[in-house]
């Protein structure tokens, strides 16, 4: 395949919210561009960018998958190109559950096209892939598809969409027909008409505007032509004379606008019936920047943002490093990095370091991924993204490049797990294979998180959301041939302290020949809340010696994972060892921290221990008329509403909710309001767990644990 420079490569974010139809988008633009031979739907099961067993069967995307096409601009108002353009979508999910899957890769995108549902508005994934684009700094377009539906409708869309996002949403066209009649859209830049055949080649036939339609098309033009030269003093004046602008310079100005954030624009779709496919890969080629016009790349010298800024121009002048935004793990070709060329041109064979790891890694075989299919070509610019097989340790959110240019690109925000489920194996086989397999899973998703509970012995999987968990499972046995059981989702309390206490550990033992002494007295005292585990060595004259003090810090932590109150993990705390004995023959390793667990225990006592509960950031989209059902329920689940918002004729209301109170939301919200609503939750922060709750909380967890060694047995 051939290689693109960076001029003409684009690389776009497919996001929205779920069902709004980004991938049957994606798939009638691959069919639009020729790179499908027919066109793929998602009901069949057959688009290019939903290939994933579950992803079929359940009618979503759960991932991001990549796919592209090759276009040279046609019809009117396209600068007439000899050379084509590659274009990269990158298919985000549209799910909630799912979103951070989306957040970590559209750091890949120059620009994101947001695709918005004609029928119900901006939705509350929509505010969330718009912020994404905002925290990565990307100019967006708006996308309204189903346009052919029943209840479709431009005039409310688009209201909704500047309500949202305010009044730089220009509309760059005008639809012809509604609901099952919409066959075509009136070209605002061009001022002509693009009609369309229902389920073609997605390639426009250009005729004159309808009669009915000249005034509303005229004054759309106008309002366009201002909102474009209203940031730049020369298209202004060039207005203000004529009275309009020529079509050249309002697409010149238009790009400005769009590249500089000014604009939003927004065009129309029916990507089930290949409708305004053509227009939208034109837009992309003529307005959207290319990865240079970003301007420069920057990281830092050391890994975790830390040492100097370092900068690198988008060129294929400058040293090479990639970024690895996304790992997947097939049983046949084993890890496959997807990533994008931040700066050099990086040539088949080539030898890269990785700098977050410190390891060399050697790219044969460069993909560039049409779905689940790599395509091989001998290099990529800087700017394009590609993928790569069997590296030996690389995995997301990897810097790598040229030994001598050492750069660490700063990864993707990933929230904390909302719902922790106690997953049980089948079968011994199962239990034996179960690590591996979600290894690998682990590799390719980071919003999950994998743990056994020390005590109970279960395995913990954490997760977005019970759909996320589900999955997860069904791509243990799909994929790995293991069968595990989910149990109830486990709330992850934590203990902490609220007061400072002062308390000596002392193990002695004597059993003939060496005997185990460790004396060692702690303070511990409470850090504010996120502030996890601190440990200070303030041992002066000796007392115990510096060899054995890293093994009082082990015994702390070990009992500190294990809990005092009900066995949750205690947080927030710091431990000051300042006084201890030791004995030159019976003193050890093991002595010392069985003292400093003691310790522990004893300085809880006099603490003030207490519960901690995670705090969740919760967000309910849903037609006004429940507003104050919504908001009654939260408040009743203990929730604290931090406010409300108007979206048209819909609300999104905010709140501050115990992830104890929300194990059952999604069926209670779905019952509450016929299924008209959605929400996303994200972890906030831990707080106190009121008396009585932690009461009950602490008594039901040690019923639980009945029958478990004691503390002092486990650290033995």
């Amino acid at each position: 395949m051939k290689s693109y420079t960076t001029q003409f490569l684009r690389n776009v974010g497919i996001a929205g919210h779920g069902d709004t139809g980004k991938t049957q988008l994606v798939s009638s633009l691959l069919y639009t561009a020729g790179m499908t031979p027919r066109l793929g739907k998602v009901a069949e099961g057959n688009t290019v960018t939903d290939w994933d067993e579950e992803e079929i069967a359940r009618k979503i995307s759960i991932q991001t998958s990549l796919a592209f096409a090759e276009w040279a601009p046609s019809g009117p108002g396209s600068e007439k190109t000899p050379e084509k353009t590659k274009i990269n979508f990158l298919d985000t999910p549209g799910y909630s559950t799912f979103v951070n899957e989306t957040r970590a890769s559209l750091i890949a995108a120059d620009a994101t096209l947001i695709v918005v549902d004609a029928v119900a508005g901006v939705q509350v994934v929509t505010e969330k892939v718009w912020d994404y684009t905002t925290e990565y700094d990307q100019p967006r377009a708006v996308v309204v598809n189903w346009m052919d539906r029943e209840l479709a409708s431009f005039e409310r869309a688009l209201k909704s969409v500047q309500e949202a996002f305010g009044r730089a949403v220009v509309p760059l066209q005008l639809p012809i027909g509604a609901e099952k009649q919409f066959r075509g859209v009136v070209d605002l830049l061009s001022m002509k008409a693009l009609l369309y055949a229902p389920d073609g080649d997605g390639r426009a036939k250009v005729e004159e505007i309808p009669a009915e339609m000249a005034a509303a098309a005229k004054e759309a033009h106008e309002t366009l032509v201002e909102m474009v030269a209203e940031g730049d003093d020369k298209l202004m004046e060039e207005f203000f004379e004529e009275g309009t602008l020529p079509l050249e310079d309002l697409k010149k100005g238009l790009r400005l606008a769009f590249q500089q954030r000014r604009l939003v624009p927004l065009v129309l779709s029916s990507a089930l019936h290949n409708i305004g496919s053509d227009a939208i890969l034109n837009l992309i080629v003529d307005v959207f920047p290319d990865p240079a016009a970003q301007g420069k790349a920057s990281g830092f010298k050391e890994a975790g943002g830390k040492g100097n800024p370092v900068e690198r121009k988008i060129s294929d002048s400058e040293p090479l490093s990639i970024y690895v935004f996304k790992t997947l793990s097939d049983p046949f070709a084993g890890r496959i990095n997807y990533f994008k060329v931040m700066s050099g041109v990086l040539k088949n064979d080539a030898t890269l370091t990785d700098f977050t790891r410190g390891t060399s890694e050697r790219f044969q075989h460069l993909h560039v991924m049409q779905g689940k299919t790599g395509v091989e070509l001998a290099e990529l610019h800087s700017g394009d993204l590609g993928a790569i097989a069997k590296l030996k340790e690389t995995v997301t959110g990897d810097s790598l490049g040229d030994k001598g240019s050492p750069i660490h690109y700063p990864l993707a925000h990933i929230p904390e797990p909302a719902i922790t489920f106690a997953i049980e194996p089948k079968t011994r086989a199962d239990e034996d294979r179960i690590g591996l397999g979600i290894h690998k899973i682990l590799e390719e998703d980071l919003a999950l998180r994998f743990s056994r509970d020390p005590q109970t012995k279960e395995f913990l999987l954490a997760g977005s959301g019970q759909q996320h968990i589900e999955v997860v499972v069904a791509k243990l046995r799909k994929r790995f041939k293991v069968d595990v059981m989910l149990k109830p989702p486990k709330v992850p309390y934590r203990e902490t302290i609220r007061a400072k206490a002062d308390a000596e550990g002392k193990h002695k033992k004597q059993t003939g020949g060496h005997g185990q002494f460790g004396v060692c007295r702690v303070r511990i005292e409470p850090l504010p809340r996120g502030a996890g585990f601190e440990f200070v060595d303030d041992i002066f004259g000796g007392s115990i010696p510096k060899n054995y003090i890293p093994s009082v810090e082990k015994g702390i932590r070990a009992a500190a994972d294990r809990g005092y109150l009900a066995g949750f993990p205690v947080v927030d705390f710091r431990a000051v060892l300042y006084d201890g004995k030791y004995h030159d023959v019976d003193s050890s390793d093991m002595a010392f921290k069985i003292a400093g667990s003691l310790a522990f225990k004893e300085g809880m006592k006099q603490a003030r221990p207490s519960l901690l509960e995670p705090i969740m950031h919760v967000e309910v989209y849903a037609p006004e008329q429940y507003s104050g059902d919504v908001m009654g329920d939260l408040s009743s689940r203990r929730g604290r509403i931090s406010g409300s918002e108007a979206r048209g004729v819909n609300v999104v209301v905010k709140a501050q909710v115990p992830f104890a109170e929300m194990l059952s939301y999604a069926t209670d919200l779905t019952s509450m309001t016929q299924g008209r609503a959605s929400y996303t939750m994200e972890f906030s922060h831990y707080d106190f767990v009121p008396g009585e709750i932690a009461e009950k909380v602490i008594a039901h967890a040690k019923a639980e644990r009945q029958g478990q060694l004691t503390e002092d047995e486990e650290v033995a």
